[in-house]
């Protein structure tokens, strides 16, 4: 079944009417005419059948069905030190496959990649693309946030009160992510940082303790930041009962 992200207001209306990008992305992209039966959701956990009632030059009208609604998840935030390269969207793409709710690209203190704020926006706008294509393909019904970048110690301190605060930290004694993660309360959320290539510096890891983060280790494994990101939410995943 072909899907479709369309933001829709609440409650959900009988029909929707599409045209820019998304009436060209249904017309010429995904060749659908009038009759032809797709899947819209909204990126907000709600989804309902749609028919195409009609093709007009600038327009697209949708007739929609009864809305469903994704049970709620629990709130995953990463905090994602900015990696060199397309690592990073690599990892908002798989993520998003692993269940993550929120995206941060931070600027850690070994992070080579420096962002200027026109270049910011830019990627921002098109890092939410890839994982709103993704979220698609992998037939969820939400669609994660991605931030704008900033400091790595103003994202975590920005995050909602009660969010259990995990910090991937080789370098120190840390306990077990799957073991901190039991720890959290069932169905709260959980943000996770993970330092760039060079990892973190020692002045981040204590004041993101001070903070009340902790530290955490996958094992005795070492592994790139865009895998450890992974292997994290793989881990989570699984210990909620989504994954293996």
């Amino acid at each position: 079944m072909v899907r479709l992200f369309v933001p829709l207001p609440e409650p959900t209306p009988s029909e929707v009417t599409l045209t820019g990008e998304r009436r060209h992305y249904l017309v010429h992209v995904l060749r659908l005419g009038e009759g032809a039966s797709l899947e819209v959701f909204d990126g907000a956990g709600r989804s309902c059948q749609a028919r195409v009632a009609s093709v007009d030059a600038d327009a697209v009208r949708l007739e929609l069905g009864e809305a469903r609604h994704a049970p709620p998840r629990r709130q995953v935030h990463i905090l994602q030190g900015l990696p060199k390269g397309d690592k990073l969207e690599w990892v908002l793409q798989k993520g998003t496959e692993l269940g993550a709710t929120a995206f941060h690209p931070v600027a850690a203190a070994r992070s080579v990649v420096k962002l200027e704020p026109k270049r910011a926006e830019e990627r921002t706008a098109r890092w939410a693309k890839i994982v709103e294509e993704a979220a698609r393909q992998c037939r969820r019904d939400d669609v994660p946030v991605v931030h704008p970048p900033r400091p790595m110690v103003e994202a975590a301190r920005a995050l909602a009160p009660g969010t259990t605060l995990l910090v991937l930290d080789e370098e120190e004694s840390a306990v077990p992510l799957g073991e901190a993660f039991r720890s959290s309360a069932p169905g709260s959320p959980v943000a996770l940082v993970v330092g760039p290539e060079g990892g973190l510096a020692r002045e981040e890891v204590q004041a993101l303790r001070a903070l009340g983060g902790r530290p955490v280790t996958l094992g005795r494994l070492i592994l790139r930041t865009e895998t450890a990101a992974l292997a994290a939410l793989a881990v989570m995943a699984h210990l909620d009962g989504e994954l293996g």
